[in-house]
């Protein structure tokens, strides 16, 4: 390939990433003077590849709007970029559709590609393997995430259909703040009209959503990602609890992330809601947390507790075999009437 004809190449790859180029910009890049970039762009132009060009101050080139080009130019590099990258987005939940969607379009990118490149990815793919495991959860309408994310962007609110938690269907009239991917799962908060605060729904129980004309300002101090976790952490469950920890507060959101627990600090410690499905759970992520505490509530919890110290104890003290460790004269003992 002759140079001029490689950067004419690198040209319309310039111009695939959108929006309009200034004819200094571009020249920069490819390494030429401004009379040659658009000698450059007359020969895409040729080839009927339709480059719009805007004179003015703030003009240049762009690609006209919803133009496809035929065939992907990939190096090495991006081409393994989007095909693993699709892999992991159909893993981890991120990708907003079908299985069949993602894998069509992974064989789509592999058929323009050069063979031997396209076998070397098939190779990868085959030969890659993932120790976490594939997220099963339904993925949410394509076009009910991207209308959200438009009215987001936009200000715009929306009217989506929502299922509930309990199976209850209704219409909500939604101002969306903004989305966030957490878990696998798709999540938009904001200020639900109907009742007038800010709510949490998940996107796959999203049946439907459509802009309806209005416009409104998110909160200057809103923060969506912790919303959507603050709003996890309040999830009703079976049990909850609340433990008073001798500790810092940096301490505890190390160990315990803002979607399983609410902390307050307080004067006399750090102020833990942990809730969960059970108190075995409970017991054990407390003893991990390697401080001192304070059950404030409930009794189960104490009783669970103390059950987990007897049977770790019981197991510190018991050699293979089942066989109980004996005390060496090394070890300090407890006469009788002595305070541990």
């Amino acid at each position: 390939m002759t140079r001029p004809t490689a950067r004419v190449l690198a040209l319309l790859e310039l111009l695939q990433s959108g929006g309009i180029h200034t004819v200094t910009s571009l020249a920069t890049r490819l390494g030429v003077d401004e009379r040659t970039l658009r000698r450059y762009a007359q020969h895409l132009t040729d080839l009927g590849i339709p480059i719009e060009s805007r004179r003015g101050r703030y003009g240049g080139y762009q690609l006209a709007p919803g133009y496809k080009l035929p065939p992907l130019m990939l190096t090495d590099e991006e081409a393994v970029a989007v095909v693993l990258g699709l892999v992991a987005g159909r893993r981890t939940g991120l990708v907003a559709a079908t299985e069949a969607a993602a894998d069509s379009a992974s064989a789509k990118v592999r058929r323009v590609l050069p063979v031997e490149l396209a076998r070397r990815l098939d190779a990868l793919q085959s030969a890659a393997d993932f120790t976490s495991p594939e997220w099963s959860a339904t993925p949410p309408g394509t076009a009910q995430l991207l209308v959200l994310a438009d009215a987001a962007r936009r200000h715009q609110p929306v009217e989506i259909t929502y299922t509930s938690w309990r199976g209850g269907v209704s219409e909500r009239r939604v101002e969306p703040y903004g989305l966030v991917f957490h878990s696998g799962r798709w999540y938009v908060t904001g200020l639900d009209s109907r009742r007038g605060e800010v709510r949490t729904f998940r996107l796959d129980r999203v049946a439907s959503a459509a802009l309806v004309p209005g416009t409104f300002a998110v909160p200057a101090d809103f923060d969506p990602i912790a919303r959507v976790l603050s709003g996890l952490a309040d999830v009703r469950y079976p049990c909850e609890a609340s433990v008073l920890l001798h500790t810092t507060v940096e301490d505890v959101r190390t160990k315990l992330p803002a979607s399983v627990a609410t902390v307050t600090e307080t004067p006399d410690g750090v102020r833990v809601l942990l809730r969960g499905n059970s108190w075995v759970w409970a017991a054990a992520v407390l003893a991990w947390l390697g401080c001192t505490f304070e059950i404030e509530y409930p009794d189960e919890l104490r009783t669970e507790v103390v059950g987990l110290a007897e049977r770790l104890t019981r197991c510190a003290s018991t050699e293979p075999g089942g066989q109980p460790v004996e005390r060496g004269l090394d070890t300090p003992t407890v006469a009788a009437g002595e305070a541990e």
